[in-house]
């Protein structure tokens, strides 16, 4: 028989039964957010850390100065679109901006006063960063694009709000395909400032805005019990692992012990 001392193996058997048990639990839907939806323990922790991440990233206002110091500089570009159903969207929000916009052959081709569309595009990720789709859609001026969206598919208790979203989202999706290509075709006109704040803007502002939407920031000194005991706990989880199979192994008889030293001749 392979089990040389059952004592440990059964130790170990039922540490590693009860690991798989409470890691199944995890993958469960047993909790709830602050909007009610289900989420697992590992989506749970993963929302955690986001909010705290999301308290420490807010660079709206750098943003904002770094928008300030292009106003006046007129730009024009034109480049290759990726998402084509966003185009229209695209140009929309430069136009609200001020400037000039169009589909030139699938190529999106923009000219006009730079500051002025990275403020209006800091300005939605301001409000997209506090969570606030409406403001966003009243910012840009698209409150006909309301009516365009198939609400069948969101929860009616919720749909007003959910409409909201997917329009601002989808304004936020279209200005960051716009202006990502723009960063390498103002370096090939040598502006290299111009290309640096819209880089800027991109990864402070629409970037976070966009992918923290519905996320609150909570700063770690308010959640330090909470974060503590989540970290503690994985400390532990991953401990209890490791010991389970020790025991396993060691009443299976495979130990590591240390060599006896070797007799001199």
């Amino acid at each position: 028989m392979l089990v040389r001392d059952k004592k440990h193996f059964v130790k170990g058997l039922l540490m590693l039964v009860t690991f798989g048990i409470l890691f199944c639990a995890l993958l469960f839907p047993i909790m709830r957010d602050e909007r009610g939806n289900h989420l697992t323990g590992l989506q749970y922790a993963d929302n955690v850390f986001n909010e705290l991440s999301k308290g420490s990233s807010n660079f709206i206002p750098q943003c904002r100065q770094v928008s300030d110091t292009m106003k006046g500089k007129t730009v024009t570009v034109s480049i290759p679109f990726k998402k084509a159903e966003l185009m229209d969207t695209a140009i929309a929000v430069f136009k609200k901006a001020g400037l000039e916009a169009k589909n030139d052959n699938g190529r999106f081709a923009f000219s006009g006063d730079l500051g002025a569309i990275l403020g209006l595009a800091t300005d939605m990720s301001e409000k997209l960063y506090q969570n606030d789709a409406k403001s966003v859609v009243a910012l840009l001026g698209m409150e006909a694009e309301l009516a365009k969206v198939d609400a069948s598919k969101f929860d009616p208790a919720h749909k007003d709000v959910l409409v909201q979203e997917a329009v601002a989202l989808k304004a936020a999706r279209a200005v960051w395909y716009a202006l990502s290509p723009s960063i390498k075709a103002l370096q090939k006109q040598s502006l290299v400032g111009e290309a640096k704040a819209v880089d800027q803007v991109l990864r402070r502002a629409v970037e976070p805005g966009n992918n923290y939407y519905s996320v609150e920031p909570v700063k770690v000194k308010d959640h330090i019990v909470l974060l503590a005991a989540m970290l503690i706990f994985y400390i532990l989880y991953t401990l209890w692992y490791g010991f389970s199979i020790f025991e396993l192994f060691e009443g299976l008889g495979l130990a590591m012990t240390k060599s006896k030293a070797k007799a001199e001749s």
